[in-house]
Formats: structure tokens, C-alpha cells, sequence
């Protein structure tokens, strides 16, 4: 996430916060009574401080970006999003008691300008008693013995119950229940797991989550529900409780101080966004972005279920000292069921600068006449700025700008014919590196505009005469670049100074400012980034002039995947000048690189195994029929076998005989990256990258002998 360099005048915030008093002012005249809350038994309650900081986080929201309104339109969708916070899946509630919550769909508003929290506590309350129901019925159901449990149906359970009919009544809620343990035993089952086990670990799971409930107080159901009411407004736009603000630094970078993961909650689960760079995480490879986190243990110690927990105190379980190991069980990204799991893990570590330096090689790729060119590469992590000695006038301060630059005096030296910059996986940092990078590759104008929730738009400019390096250029990107990397990838599009190879990335162009409160603080989205051309980063990202296939779901991460993000839109251009236009070229460099996609082993690979993954995906329904679904599963462990085996082939490797040894070394290289007998394999990616920009020399090449003929 970007840290802002240059921050909105006092003045504008001022004058922000002044406008949305008056805004809020004139809305408290709205006198439309509101509903009593229904009764519940020991209920949860606000406390007085929750309704003052909720008056608060109301007038600051005035100053959001997107300028919502408070009225009725605002309270449906507060609602709604509240509902799907508490039961995303309509497992718990039944049809009966969103009928009765119906009397605060177009009245929270109201209710929260007066800081009147009656509602959100009165849905949160019923919310767990119907928890308590169904953990209950469960746990019943486990302590009959699972081999009561019939598979020989033709029952299906269905994966996604996001847009499904609330439950009628409790038989009907007993039936998903009944269907969701039969899935559960019966996935377990495939992996292998003997039924006695599968009961103590479902009934671990289930007491667990029990547990956890009874521990909720006011502050977790408060956080909640203003959760619900900022997130309407953009998925950046978040509050924090002072225990969260102290005991976690997740109001800037949400970075995990042990392993260097992104984490953010989703519903019951806490979910990896990304990875830290020169993390313990990233260096190990084991845990991906979109996989969900259920379980953590320490050491040699007992698993610990954490499903429903707070995001803070599945961190607390995660952090630990330097050296020692943390276990996580997580549901890896793409699963079909909830209940396929496996165990990774993790040396605990802190993430040094040095980790995250920019770093250079060189490639080698074939020319034209049995020729070779040699392509520099250098690889930017992170934007990365030491500001304390930048604010001290050190000279020797550390910052990406300046590492580069110096790369690029020893590639110069090396003679190389191109540049390669890898940004992948490069989640952003400092927007000062990102507009002083662009700087190092046009001679003189502007980098990125900014607009402000008034409409204002400030445009950073690169202040310094000349280029340190002029010559062909490639820009690799994934959906994993994001923020500042797309800023700087997005200038190099925009100016033709480079082309940009890849996935598109993840669509991050929004600007947060962090707002002290009363009680806690709040996270807000108050700008927005623009290239130069006027286009938006946010929501599209930047879209590669030559794609490469990634196993990456798009409806699962960037930011088009998150809830109320900000749309894509454009404002006008500002004034610069275009260096070069690469598109005359963009036919041939397409047709060539599709070519070598059709023989390259490893793209091969990639493209077969994202047919199946996809085709898992969209899959609505499970069978509960055991002997369905062991016939599935060894059609897909078949199909994964075979294209396993067709790269090994196509590379002179040993051919792998059955499914259960590559399964054997998938775990063993989540619990041991350090045996992964792949570690030497050619990096496919920035080797396609090389043939490309490589076919682009010899287009210009070509381009300059007929312009010298004529």
C-alpha cells in the first residue's frame, strides 16, 4: 500500500471535516421515528463510548471519496452488507428472522447519525444464538458416530449458498447442516483421514468455534457493525478499535510481524491478500495469496482452530520470536470444500531492507543470425524509501530510485541490448520512488495525477533533465503488482517508453488517510490515482500489451474481487509527450509469442492445469455419494497426474507413477521448501519475457536498416 509522500494540505482537511459537519448537521433534523429493538436474553449492549465514536466516524465518512449520501439508499446497503458480514453463506439465519430485521432496512441511518446502535447489537444478538443452535446440533450429531452417516444418496451439497433462499424453518436449516457434516466426513475421507479422526477433529472444530462465541463482548459487535457501514463506502475504508490500533499496525500495511503475510478477514476465515517481499512467507513459498488460514499451532504444539476469530487475535497466534515455528492448516486457494486442508510451516523472521532491495542479472536470449542478446533484468521487490535519513538530509540514504540507477550504471557497463523490470508480485510501497523511478526513463514530465474527493487533482511531475537509460524496454507484471508498481507501470505504457508483459494487475489506485478518533481510529479513502493519459488505476489496473497465463483467479483476488471497490473512470489527460508508440508492433510480438506458447513445456503446463483448476471452480454442487465421489476425485488426480507428467517428459525429468507421490511431494515442499527438487527450473515467465522484448529489438532493428536504405 502506498504511503503518502506528499499529503493533502491542512487546510483541505480542514475544510473536509468543515463540510461534513455542516452535512451531518442538517441531516439530524430528520425526526422519523425508528423501531424498537426486539427483546433478547443476555443480549450484548453498547457501551457509552460506542455511540459518541460512532457520531464520529459519521461526520468523518462526509469526507470519503465516494460522497455517499445518509439516507435510505445508504441504510439498505449498510444492510445488506451487514447480513452478509455475519451469515455470508445463509447458514444461520432463518427466513423468519430477516423478515423481522426487515424493520431496520431503510433506518439505520438515522439510527447511527444519533449513534443509536440498537440495531446492529438487537441482529448481532439473534446472529449468535443461531451459532450457538447449529455448533449445538452438530456437536450432537458427531457424539452418534459418524458411521451412522449415509453416502449411498444421490444428495448433493451445494458449495456457494451466498445467493440462496433463507432457510424456511429449522428442519430446513437441519437439512444444510446434515448436508455440510456428510461433505465434511466424506472429504476427510478422500484425504485419506481415518473416521476416528475425523470425528475428534470436527468435533475440535466445532468446540472451538463455540468457545469463541461465548467470548464475543460489546467492542467485537461494535467493530463489526461499523465495519459494515465503513466497507459500504470502499473495502479500503476500515475502523479499528484501540486494541486493535495498538497491539496491530493494520491501519497502513496489515504486514504480520513473524511470517510477512497481508491477512484480512473474510467472513468466518482469515484470508491471505499477499505476500511480503523478502518475507518469511515469500522466501519459503509455501503459503499463496487467496489461501484461507483455519488453524495455527506452535511448534510441536496442538492445532488451534481459529474460524470466526478476530483478525487481531489469529495475528497474536501468528507472531512469535525470530527462529521459532509457526504450523498453519489452511484451505489452499481454489479448494472446493472448506474441509480439503493441509498443513504448512513457517520459520518465523523478520523482513530486512536488504531482502527487499532492487537486484540485477543478466539474461541471454537467441537473435537473429544465431546471434545472442544480453538482456539486464533487475527485479524491484518493493518501493522502498528510507525516510528518516531522507528527512535528515543523509546523503547516503537507502531508496529503490537509487539502487536502480546504480544498477543500471553496471548494466551499461555490461553492454546489454535491453531492460528488463520485474515487478512481479512488487505490492507497492513509497509513491516518491514510484514517480523518481519513472524519472530514471523519460527526460522530463509528469508521472501520476491525484484527485481529491472535491474533484481537486495534483499532478506529480519528474523534475530532472535527462534519462539514465534510453534503450528497449520490458515491464513484467501479475495480478500481484499493485499500487505504486502500477503507477510506475502505467507511465512507462502511457509515454510508449516500455512494453508491459504479463497479468493484469491488481487494480489498486486509491489513496487512505489514517483519522484519529475518540475511541479507536479510521482508515479513509479520500483520493484517487489517474495515469497520465486520464485512465484510472483502480479497479481495471494496468493491462499488459502481451499477456501471459497465470493460475490466478481474477473474481477471487485484485480489487475488482472486493466488495463496493471503487469503479474504474478517467478524468482528463494531463499535458506530455507520448516518447514512442509500440503498437505498429504489437501484431508481430503477439503472433510470435503465441507460437512459443504452443511447445513451451512450461506454459503448456500452466494452461492445462488452469482448464482444470477453472473447471473445478465453477462447480456449484458436490455429490454426497461416496462412490461418486471417488470417482471423481481420481478422474482429477488422473487428469493432474498427466499433465504433471507431460512437463516432467517434456524437460527430461523422472515421470512420476501414481498421484499419491506427487501429493507426497506437494507436502513435503510445504513442510520442507528447501527439498523442492524445482528450485533449479528456468523461470518461464521473465525467460517469455526476454524472447519478447528480444522479437521487439529485432522489429526496431530491422525498422532502422529500412529507414537507412531509403
Amino acid at each position: 500500500m502506498i504511503r503518502r509522500h506528499i499529503m493533502l494540505r491542512s487546510v483541505l482537511v480542514m475544510l473536509l471535516l468543515a463540510t461534513a459537519a455542516f452535512q451531518v448537521t442538517g441531516a439530524l433534523t430528520n425526526t422519523n421515528a425508528t423501531p424498537e429493538p426486539l427483546a433478547r436474553e443476555g443480549g450484548l449492549a453498547p457501551e457509552d463510548v460506542h455511540a459518541r465514536t460512532a457520531r464520529h466516524i459519521v461526520e468523518r465518512l462526509q469526507g470519503h471519496y465516494r460522497q455517499m449520501r445518509f439516507d435510505d439508499a445508504l441504510s439498505e446497503k449498510v444492510f445488506e452488507r451487514y447480513l452478509r458480514d455475519l451469515d455470508p453463506n445463509r447458514i444461520y439465519f432463518l427466513a423468519s428472522d430477516i423478515e423481522a430485521f426487515e424493520r431496520y432496512r431503510t433506518v439505520l441511518d438515522d439510527q447511527l447519525r444519533r449513534g443509536d446502535l440498537s440495531a446492529g447489537y438487537d441482529m448481532f444478538n439473534l446472529y449468535q444464538q443461531r451459532v450457538r443452535e447449529r455448533l449445538e446440533y452438530m456437536l450432537a450429531h458427531l457424539g452418534e458416530g459418524i458411521d451412522e452417516l449415509d453416502f449411498s444418496s444421490d444428495d448433493e451439497v451445494k458449495l456457494d449458498r451466498s445467493e440462496a433462499a433463507w432457510a424456511e424453518d429449522a428442519d430446513a436449516l437441519d437439512d444444510i447442516w446434515m448436508r455440510r457434516l456428510k461433505n465434511a466426513v466424506l472429504t476427510m475421507r478422500l484425504d485419506g483421514v481415518e473416521d476416528d479422526e475425523i470425528g475428534e477433529r470436527l468435533e475440535r472444530r466445532y468446540s472451538s468455534q463455540l468457545n469463541r462465541i461465548a467470548q464475543n463482548g460489546p467492542e467485537d459487535v461494535f467493530q463489526i457493525y461499523i465495519n459494515a457501514l465503513a466497507q459500504t463506502f470502499d473495502p479500503h475504508t476500515s475502523y479499528f478499535t484501540p486494541h486493535t490500533s495498538e497491539n496491530f499496525n493494520i491501519s497502513m500495511s496489515r504486514s504480520l510481524e513473524g511470517i510477512g503475510a497481508v491477512l484480512q478477514a473474510e467472513d468466518e476465515y482469515t484470508r491471505v491478500v499477499r505476500l511480503i517481499p523478502g518475507g518469511p512467507a515469500s522466501k519459503a513459498g509455501q503459503l499463496q495469496p487467496a489461501d484461507r488460514i483455519v488453524g495455527v499451532g506452535q511448534e510441536d504444539g496442538d492445532m488451534v482452530n481459529v474460524i470466526g476469530w478476530r483478525l487481531d487475535e489469529v495475528v497474536n497466534l501468528v507472531r512469535g520470536p525470530k527462529g521459532s515455528k509457526v504450523r498453519l492448516e489452511i484451505i489452499p486457494a481454489g479448494s472446493a470444500s472448506e474441509h480439503s486442508t493441509r498443513e504448512i510451516s513457517i520459520e518465523r523472521n523478520k523482513v530486512v531492507l536488504e531482502e527487499q532491495a532492487a537486484k540485477k542479472k543478466i539474461i541471454e536470449v537467441p537473435g537473429v543470425d544465431n546471434t545472442t542478446q544480453r538482456l539486464g533484468v533487475i527485479t524491484i521487490p518493493a518501493f522502498y524509501l528510507d525516510f528518516d535519513a531522507y528527512n535528515r538530509g543523509d546523503e547516503d540514504y537507502t531508496s529503490t530510485t537509487r539502487d536502480v540507477a546504480r544498477l543500471l550504471d553496471e548494466l551499461d557497463e555490461a553492454d546489454i541490448d535491453g531492460l528488463i523490470i520485474d515487478l512481479r508480485n512488487n505490492g507497492g510501497g513509497s509513491l516518491h520512488e514510484a514517480t523518481q523511478l519513472v524519472s530514471l526513463f523519460i527526460t522530463r514530465g509528469p508521472t501520476v495525477q491525484v484527485r481529491d474527493a472535491r474533484g481537486r487533482v495534483q499532478v506529480e511531475q519528474d523534475r530532472y533533465p535527462g534519462i539514465r537509460y534510453a534503450g528497449p524496454m520490458a515491464v513484467l507484471v501479475n495480478r500481484f503488482s499493485a499500487s505504486a508498481s502500477e503507477i510506475f507501470a502505467g507511465a512507462m505504457q502511457d509515454y510508449g517508453r516500455a512494453l508491459i508483459v504479463g497479468d493484469q494487475t491488481f487494480g489498486k489506485g486509491t489513496v487512505q488517510t489514517l483519522l484519529p478518533l475518540n475511541h479507536g481510529q479510521l482508515k479513509i479513502t479520500q483520493a484517487k490515482f489517474y495515469r497520465i493519459s486520464g485512465s484510472s488505476n483502480q479497479n481495471l489496473g494496468i493491462v499488459p500489451d502481451i499477456e501471459l497465463p497465470w493460475l490466478v483467479d481474477k473474481d477471487e483476488i485484485g480489487e475488482s474481487a472486493l466488495p463496493n471497490a471503487l469503479p474504474w473512470d478517467q478524468i482528463d489527460p494531463t499535458r506530455y509527450e507520448r516518447l514512442f508508440d509500440l503498437s505498429p508492433y504489437f501484431e508481430t510480438l503477439r503472433g510470435r509469442h503465441a507460437q512459443r506458447m504452443q511447445t513451451d513445456p512450461e506454459f503448456v503446463y500452466v494452461l492445462d492445469q488452469r482448464s482444470l483448476v477453472e473447471e473445478q471452480r465453477k462447480r456449484r454442487t458436490l455429490s454426497l455419494n461416496e462412490q461418486t465421489r471417488r470417482a471423481d476425485q481420481r478422474d482429477v488426480e488422473r487428469r493432474s497426474l498427466a499433465i504433471e507428467n507431460s512437463r516432467r517428459k517434456a524437460q527430461g525429468e523422472s515421470l512420476i507413477k501414481e498421484f499419491s507421490e506427487l501429493r507426497a511431494l506437494e507436502e513435503q515442499r510445504a513442510l520442507d521448501p528447501d527439498a523442492d527438487d524445482d528450485s533449479d527450473r528456468p523461470d518461464a515467465y521473465l525467460n517469455e519475457t526476454g524472447m519478447i522484448l528480444g522479437d521487439l529489438i529485432q522489429l526496431l532493428q530491422d525498422k532502422q536498416v529500412t529507414v537507412s536504405e531509403r
